[in-house]
């Protein structure tokens, strides 16, 4: 910090050097001060302003952690080779060979090291304080799109939620139970079945909208999605936009295995849609105490690929576990993965690898997230 020459005299030395150390012991004490109440020991935690009691998780595969392992559904991920590298080489239902965004939001905002699934799980109290995940892997803000994959909706996400609530009710009382709710994170994080799976690939839309049609009834269904959630009783809503669902392994063009464009373009319009309907919800009840943050995963996911090797991956265009329609959920059930999954952005043909959820989030809350605290 100090710069000594060589002909100064000791003694204005050993002045420059005891400054320095008063300095340096009191920015340590300001930095202790500021970030040791949110310190999770993990790299990236973030350092909040603002009391975070609980992280809550809506959404469709990409953040569930477990909730359809009791469905009957060929939306579920509770089998090898899933979870080859998370803790203990467990799978949990995750579709990932580790941990998904909600795990790692939850740590890095300094609640606990994973979100568990709301549904099926002898839940301790500490866990319901600290926040679950209602997230059912086939679901989106399309009532019809949960109907084929025999997933929870995003309206009986919400139910589950209520129950979530009376649930602490019960245990802690109605005061402790609104204190969480209110100082909780909310996340969302669908629209990618909807396109993908009811739009595209499973026409049953397409004979009632054209697809510019089809997203302004999405819009639609994720505001009042998000205006339900808001009016009960959560104030802080990170609004994860659709990824750029043509690049995955099994949207891909064949042939060529570049990112289909039609599915991207209805992606980042949505997106570009979603992100107006937010400021106009922050424009109108802001007074009301409520943030609403649009979050793109779009862009950010969306480097990853077009830069695999600034990110350190070398396969951009396969999945780890197959690259096609069926090679996800339960049809990969006990197949042998690639030998090294730390190359690879796409673990099956539609969910992304560990490393690479990381490396997005860690993007995710360096761009967004103060906006939500």
């Amino acid at each position: 910090m100090y710069s000594t020459r060589r002909q100064e005299s000791k003694t204005m030395a050993s002045f420059c050097l005891l400054a320095g150390r008063l300095i340096v012991s009191r920015l340590v004490v300001v930095v202790v001060v500021l970030v040791l109440p949110y310190a999770h020991g993990a790299a990236g935690t973030v350092a909040t302003s603002s009391k975070v009691s609980a992280v809550f998780m809506f959404g469709d595969s990409i953040v569930d952690p477990g909730n359809n392992n009791h469905k009957l559904t060929e939306a579920k991920a509770n089998f090898p080779p899933y979870g080859q590298d998370f803790p203990g080489g467990k799978a949990t239902g995750r579709f990932s060979n580790g941990k998904v965004p909600g795990d790692m939001l939850a740590s890095k905002l300094g609640i606990k090291d994973l979100l568990p699934p709301y549904v099926g799980e002898d839940l301790e109290l500490n866990d319901l304080l600290t926040g679950v995940a209602f997230a059912s892997g086939g679901s989106g803000y399309d009532p019809l799109t949960s109907i084929p994959a025999t997933a929870t909706s995003s309206t009986g996400q919400l139910k589950l939620f209520l129950e979530y609530k009376e649930k602490l009710k019960v245990l802690v009382g109605e005061e402790e139970m609104a204190r969480v709710i209110s100082e909780g994170v909310y996340f969302t994080v669908m629209g990618a079945n909807d396109l993908a799976n009811n739009y595209f690939t499973i026409p049953l839309r397409r004979h009632q909208y054209d697809l510019p049609s089809y997203v302004k009834f999405l819009v639609s269904s994720a505001v009042n999605f998000t205006m339900t959630l808001n009016g009960m009783g959560a104030k802080r809503i990170g609004f994860i936009g659709i990824p750029p669902i043509g690049c995955c392994p099994s949207q891909r063009k064949l042939g060529s295995r570049e990112c289909e464009p039609q599915r991207n373009q209805a992606a980042e319009l949505f997106n570009s849609e979603i992100s107006k309907e937010i400021d106009r919800l922050n424009a109108e009840l802001g007074v009301q105490g409520s943030k609403f943050v649009y979050i793109d995963i779009y862009y950010n996911l969306l480097d990853l690929i077009q830069q695999p090797r600034l990110y350190g991956f070398k396969e951009v265009t396969e999945g780890c576990c197959g690259s096609t329609v069926l090679n996800a959920a339960i049809f990969i059930q006990y197949h042998p993965a690639c030998p090294n999954a730390y190359d690879y952005i796409f673990w099956d043909s539609f969910h992304p690898t560990e490393k690479a959820y990381n490396i997005v989030v860690d993007k995710l809350i360096q761009q967004d997230l103060k906006y939500l605290m």
